[in-house]
């Protein structure tokens, strides 16, 4: 999903009223016709659809939204290689998890997973059982390193559509 993609729907999720084109162009600042080429992106993955006169979220355009939105600083993930050996890395937000998965080492994804840091953080900060308990499957079936690093990013992008 590109980034204008991401600010038409998070702008839709904002608006609590209907608005006329020019206006929501404008709040999400692009011109009219990109905006509506941008919606119809939406109408076309499935997280908006027509509804009457207007365009209403789908509950993919939910889950989209909630992968985007950080958690607090507080519950934020910090990936580590193990014990008192930070990365550097840290994720406020499911998008920022998956994009630091695709480059983090190897042995921070096993490390973590392994201690069921992953799942725990994805079920309790995030709230999301389902992926929670997909990650769970991933360290019963014992998968590590950089097939783990793909089974990590498919079960994302498999739920979410990154």
């Amino acid at each position: 999903m590109i980034e204008e993609q991401l600010k038409v729907l998070k702008v839709m999720s904002e608006v609590t009223s209907r608005i006329d084109m020019n206006a929501f162009a404008q709040m999400v600042g692009l011109n009219p016709s990109q905006t509506v080429e941008r919606m119809q992106d939406l109408v076309n993955s499935g997280f908006i659809r027509k509804v009457g006169g207007g365009y209403g979220i789908t509950e993919k355009g939910k889950a989209i939204l909630k992968a985007i939105t950080p958690v607090p600083k507080d519950t934020a993930f910090h990936f580590y290689t193990a014990i008192g050996q930070p990365t550097g890395f840290s994720a406020e937000s499911l998008k920022d998890f998956y994009e630091i998965v695709k480059r983090v080492a190897a042995e921070a994804l096993d490390f973590h997973l392994y201690r069921g840091d992953f799942e725990n953080w994805i079920k309790n900060a995030l709230k999301d059982v389902v992926l929670a308990d997909e990650l769970t499957n991933l360290k019963i079936e014992m998968w590590k390193g950089e097939e783990l690093r793909q089974r990590i990013q498919k079960a994302i992008a498999t739920r979410y559509g990154f």
